[in-house]
């Protein structure tokens, strides 16, 4: 055979080669939520799987294993989780840090062990990860103290009820809103900031409830930074008639309760997040890293403000009624 024929097939196996290699991209992508009751990390969980088929349409694919702990304080459990699929080896790790401190070395084991890790959601105190994808939440938080402060016509008594300790993306909110409240706004009185609800809505309602025996004669509004305090605190205000706008009641996320809430008069607020672009985001992020493309750092994925009077524009609506069910079977 004369040796450009020989070059040319050699060329050609080359490219056959790269294209079957190519072809069979396969990823296991484990993706791993701060807690897997409240209906956010459903969102998140559906997020991931649309992306899954995405990918596995375009020829590459994806193997998505959700797994993480049942309550969202159970640090020692998601740290568990994290190690397991280090062990296995996955294509990579998609998390959600529960704590931006205790997840730091479990991160930096695995990035050792060369499974690259995707935060979302939840900042974390450190910079090997791949990319950190999730909402402003600080900016988030200003929102939420600007429609307080608006509700309240700039003077009043607030609490604020705190998430958990440890928690970035809610202590990012609940800071935002503490500085819009004393920058702008300072005949507006912080009359409890101090108490944390916890990871469960009974908690939370426990909670909710302490302080409303306190402080219940004198509040005008309450802040609460995520899904399970705010259905609690909304409650414990229903309980003793101070619902329905006499004590202006603004939360974070978009759970169905609290959407409900909203429509009955109780929510004068929320702000909200787009998880299922969080998951969606977070799981194609890792795929592009994987295959050596290049990735943003630093992700934001939008933060709104709902209320009453734009909660059935299109756009808001596709936030507070995400199609979860179209992709959790």
């Amino acid at each position: 055979m004369p040796k450009f024929l020989q070059h040319l097939v050699l060329v050609g196996l080359s490219i056959a080669a790269l294209l079957t290699v190519r072809g069979a991209e396969s990823y296991t992508i484990a993706v791993i939520p701060k807690g897997t009751t409240h209906e956010f990390w459903k969102s998140i969980h559906a997020g991931a799987i649309k992306a899954q088929r995405e990918l596995t349409g375009q020829g590459t694919k994806v193997e998505i294993i959700w797994k993480g702990p049942l309550r969202e304080d159970d640090r020692d459990q998601q740290i568990q989780v994290v190690e397991n699929f280090m062990a296995r080896h996955v294509s990579a790790i998609v998390l959600a840090p529960l704590d931006s401190q205790a997840l730091v070395n479990p991160v930096h084991n695995a990035i050792l062990a060369k499974v690259p890790v995707v935060v979302m959601d939840s900042d974390l105190k450190s910079d090997e990860y791949v990319s950190f994808v999730a909402t402003d939440n600080y900016k988030g938080g200003q929102l939420a103290g600007e429609q307080m402060g608006k509700l309240l016509g700039g003077k009043g008594n607030v609490i604020l009820l705190r998430y958990a300790v440890g928690s970035a993306s809610t202590e990012a909110r609940e800071n935002g809103f503490l500085d819009v409240l004393k920058g702008k706004y300072p005949n507006i009185k912080i009359i409890s900031s101090d108490q944390h609800a916890g990871a469960t809505r009974e908690s939370a309602y426990q909670t909710s409830q302490n302080i409303l025996n306190r402080f219940g004669r004198e509040v005008n509004g309450v802040f609460c930074p995520c899904e399970p305090p705010t259905i609690a605190m909304t409650k414990a205000l229903r309980d003793i008639g101070l619902a329905g706008g006499k004590v202006k009641m603004i939360g974070f996320d978009a759970g169905s309760q609290s959407v409900l809430d909203m429509k009955n008069g109780d929510v004068q607020a929320l702000a909200v997040q787009n998880p299922m672009l969080m998951g969606y985001l977070g799981v194609t992020t890792a795929v592009k890293h994987l295959r050596g493309e290049k990735v943003e750092k630093r992700i934001d994925t939008g933060v709104a403000l709902v209320t009453p009077e734009n909660m059935n524009e299109p756009e808001i609506k596709d936030l507070l009624y995400p199609p979860f069910d179209k992709y959790l079977k």
